[in-house]
């Protein structure tokens, strides 16, 4: 039974509330969805500072917004068993309840040094803001099921399209206006308003709900229940755009261009598919749903081949890719919803999908896979699940044989997809390199036209496409073992070549070690050689602090720097990610060559940091910034209040600011004004034979609380300047940052 075919006739208080019933609904959706959106990059904001950026940490955050959504969507669904007046009158008191959490903030406690993230982090971020995050959680379903008995049976499931809107408008409010307009405070007490409203707009919605439970026939759970066949089909549904959208994000950072904020957009167009999928209107998700299958079949192969020579197109076409699937499935999921009188239990499945999605793609795929393997698998789990439907009249009447016929069919599509492969990767194809592989994405691409819309030689090209264009090489790369592996802070790829080897995080070189002589293998490269800042900064530190100076890291990398080390001198390297200690000891041999009892020590720079003695090093050297994206939290007032307090009072730190996306000079300079750190800057270019030997230009500052400690290092040599800021520029703190000015992109005057 449709949705459409069960309205009852309009109660007459409905009748008497005219055209408010539909623009009070949307409303009061919007606003809740904006918060619930607003309220998740505001709480991260908060706890960066105090949990660091450890992948524990967040996949831990993750964990519970799915488990508080999914508690809210299930509370949802248990309230449908009694009259919509009741259920607004306990969710007013369970919004009253929440209220007690305001304004929004975490918890004044101290985690422990020690403390375990899969337990504190639950602990802290559910009794900070779970209540809160619960309430809101539970308003889309419920809004839409008391519209229902508010309108006489209309159909709710258009409200969802607003509910969406609403939460990409929180989403990317966030980023582009609260963040760089309001100090964390004031963003909490937005939030603290918007709060308010929602809880007087719940409050007008209830009024004009029925007054007796017979006037709301169509809300009692009458129609057919759906079967379980059909509830994991809802799941599957809900899972493969979520985890698409992950998979895409991490996708796109890791093997085509690593752009800070790039995780909005993905996630901006999964909700924006929610608009389209449940929209009353239904052309514009009708006709993308007819044309999802050929965008994943033309698309799919070319975002595996990971081609960088056109970054900006194939981000393109990985967004546009995940656009229309996801539009494609949300619609077929709209086209397969219950009666309103079921709509509870079709979101909570749907959440749970989401949830399941979410898991996959960003908790159980860095761990099983040396690759974003996640992402091929759900291009063909959406293949699979995409409606299909035939494009062309000669292709329909092709298919449409007896059974003998059909299958006689898809043996020859299956032969000529294999002799596609063949030619491409054994045949002349191969021996001729990357000319032919246009013509032979032609040949699949003319084969899969002539497929869509019957499943089984659909699928039989797209599995064809992606092992050809990409699939085969990762492949070989996983086979052989140790060239690539995986954690969460992303993809490491080492290439062994005969006079070098090198290390790539996605897109990003990490380091590169000369091959050949003892004297080769503890050669300085890219952004440290001695020219550099930090090589010219770890040159005078004889003559700085003598022959036992004390000197931290962060940022391990390759342990390129190690090979400046002194005997005498004590090093310690500061490290995130173990991956990366297990790199730098294992294929790298800077630190077995050059520092063999260095410290390392792994874990948040920021929180080891403040666990050390003060004044227990003389120079820090800042590294660590991770395929051009910026731990926002290390570059604060406070992180460097920090450094100041582990530093001697003539110690000295140096921080990399080389960055293709971010000019970072403005930071560290009003974090310097603001410290009372005087300071001087170096840019350096390589000589033609340095670049031979993989140097690379680099951008250092050089930072300290003694003017004379800056003036004997300009002394030592090197182009060093006076640090210049940009004017009206406000220095990050744990409370107000933003990397809006920052950008390249968008400040064309930048440095």
């Amino acid at each position: 039974m449709s949705a459409d075919a069960i309205a009852e006739p309009t109660p007459p208080e409905t009748r008497a509330a005219g055209g408010l019933t539909g623009p009070l609904f949307v409303a009061t959706i919007l606003l809740g969805s904006f918060l619930l959106f607003l309220v998740q990059p505001m709480i991260a904001r908060m706890a960066l500072p105090r949990l660091g950026g450890a992948p524990a940490v967040w996949n831990s955050a993750m964990l519970v917004y799915q488990a508080l959504l999914l508690g809210g969507y299930a509370y949802a669904h248990l309230l449908g068993r009694v009259p919509v007046r009741r259920q607004a009158a306990i969710h007013l008191a369970v919004l009253a309840v929440a209220a007690l959490w305001l304004p929004l903030g975490l918890m004044a406690m101290q985690l422990p040094a020690d403390a375990e993230p899969a337990i504190w982090v639950p602990w802290l971020l559910g009794a900070s803001i779970g209540p809160l995050f619960f309430a809101i959680s539970a308003q889309a379903p419920l809004l839409q099921r008391w519209f229902a008995a508010a309108s006489g049976g209309r159909d709710p499931y258009a409200l969802y399209a607003a509910s969406n809107v609403g939460s990409f408008g929180g989403l990317i409010a966030y980023p582009l206006l609260v963040e760089p307009g309001l100090a964390l405070n004031g963003q909490s007490w937005l939030w603290t308003i918007g709060y308010a409203l929602v809880f007087a707009a719940v409050a007008a919605c209830a009024l004009l709900l029925p007054r007796r439970a017979q006037d709301e026939p169509h809300v009692a759970a009458t129609s057919t229940p759906p079967t379980r066949l059909r509830l994991a089909h809802w799941v599957a549904l809900a899972f493969v755009p979520s985890g698409l959208m992950l998979a895409t994000t991490s996708f796109l950072t890791t093997d085509i261009v690593a752009v800070p904020m790039l995780w909005v957009v993905p996630l901006g167009l999964y909700l924006l598919s929610f608009t389209i999928a449940f929209a009353a209107r239904r052309a514009v998700a009708q006709t993308l749903t007819r044309f999802a299958p050929v965008t994943v079949l033309m698309f799919g192969g070319l975002m595996i081949a990971g081609n960088h020579d056109s970054p900006e197109l194939n981000a393109l076409m990985a967004l546009g890719l995940l656009f229309m699937v996801a539009v494609a499935l949300h619609t077929h999921m709209y086209d397969l919803r219950p009666a309103p009188d079921r709509l509870t239990g079709f979101y909570l499945a749907m959440s749970v999908g989401g949830a399941l999605g979410g898991v996959f793609a960003g908790l159980i795929a860095p761990i099983l896979f040396d690759w974003t393997w996640e992402y091929p698998m759900l291009i063909l789990a959406a293949g699979l699940l995409v409606p299909q439907g035939f494009l062309l009249p000669p292709v329909a009447r092709l298919w449409r044989a007896d059974a003998r016929g059909v299958r006689i069919r898809v043996l020859v599509v299956a032969m000529l997809i294999a002799l596609v492969i063949w030619f491409g990767l054994f045949g002349p194809a191969a021996m001729l390199g990357e000319e032919p592989l246009g013509l032979l994405y032609l040949a699949i691409a003319a084969i899969g036209l002539m497929t869509v819309g019957v499943r089984v030689p659909f699928m039989i090209v797209l599995a064809g496409a992606l092992f050809l264009f990409g699939g085969y090489r990762s492949l070989a790369m996983s086979w052989q073992g140790d060239i690539r592996t995986r954690s969460y802070f992303g993809v490491y790829t080492i290439t062994d070549l005969s006079s070098q080897k090198r290390l790539a995080h996605g897109t990003t070189l990490h380091g590169v070690q000369l091959e050949g002589s003892a004297d080769r293998l503890r050669t300085p490269t890219t952004y440290y050689v001695p020219g550099s800042g930090v090589g010219r900064a770890v040159a005078a530190l004889p003559d700085l602090y003598g022959g036992d100076a004390r000197v931290g890291v962060v940022g391990l990398g390759t342990g390129t720097l190690a090979c400046y080390a002194q005997p005498g001198q004590d090093w310690r390297f500061f490290e995130i990610d173990p991956t990366v200690v297990d790199l730098a000891k294992g294929p790298f041999s800077f630190l077995r060559n050059c520092a063999p009892d260095a410290r390392i020590v792994i874990g948040d720079a920021r929180l080891r940091l403040f666990e050390a003695a003060p004044a227990s090093l003389d120079l820090l050297v800042l590294d660590a910034f991770s395929s051009d994206a910026v731990p926002m939290h290390l570059m604060t007032l406070e992180a460097f209040a920090t450094y100041a307090r582990v530093l001697g009072d003539d110690g000295l730190l140096l921080v990399h600011i080389s960055n293709r996306f971010l000019s970072l000079e403005p930071v560290v300079a009003a974090a310097a004004k603001a410290g009372g750190w005087h300071a001087a800057q170096i840019t350096y270019h390589p000589t033609i034979m340095e670049e031979a030997e993989e140097a690379a230009t680099s951008d250092w500052i050089a930072l300290s609380k003694s003017a004379g400690s800056i003036e004997r290092l300009k002394r030592d040599g090197g182009a060093w300047r006076a640090l210049e800021g940009k004017r009206d520029f406000t220095a990050w703190t744990d409370d107000y940052a933003t990397i809006l000015p920052v950008l390249r992109s968008l400040n064309k005057d930048l440095p």
